[in-house]
């Protein structure tokens, strides 16, 4: 009911060796200019009561980004207000892309990663607020594994 990015849409492997770039499960830097933060799009799942969810990345101001890590590991951190971030995760399987996407990012407490909630009129925006099938889930699935774009998780 996961499936997650490894990376920013904007990451290149060979970012992984400069002193400049850094790609952790959680954070991505890349050029000493770029900020990310991985969180999770959280659909629900309509007569289940589960949640299928996206893991994905957001690109973040600099200042948010130092906020975020400077309370990472801070009990309470959830009442942070939410970051204005970009969507820097191209899911596929929407007709239109999700790239640049607005969003918020709502801290969560520590050893949950952020929920980010996109407002806009966007497909995959639309299925955050009013729920998906378990039929979508599978067309999901079968797109994603087809693809080879996502792990599942």
């Amino acid at each position: 009911m996961n499936y997650t990015a490894q990376a920013p849409a904007v990451w290149d492997p060979a970012f992984t060796d400069a002193e400049d770039c850094l790609l952790s499960s959680d954070q991505c830097v890349v050029s000493g200019q770029l900020y990310f933060v991985k969180g999770m799009i959280e659909i629900p799942v309509i007569g289940s009561g589960e949640v299928f969810s996206w893991g994905v990345w957001v690109s973040l101001s600099r200042e948010s980004f130092s906020r975020a890590a400077d309370l990472w590991d801070t009990s309470g951190r959830e009442a942070e207000k939410p970051y204005f971030g970009w969507l820097t995760t191209d899911l596929p399987v929407y007709p239109t892309t999700t790239l640049n996407l607005k969003t918020h990012v709502h801290t969560r407490p520590v050893g949950e990663r952020p929920l980010v909630l996109e407002p806009t009129d966007h497909p995959l925006a639309v299925e955050q607020r009013t729920g998906i099938t378990l039929d979508r889930v599978r067309e999901i699935a079968a797109a994603v594994l087809h693809s080879g774009d996502g792990e599942q998780r």
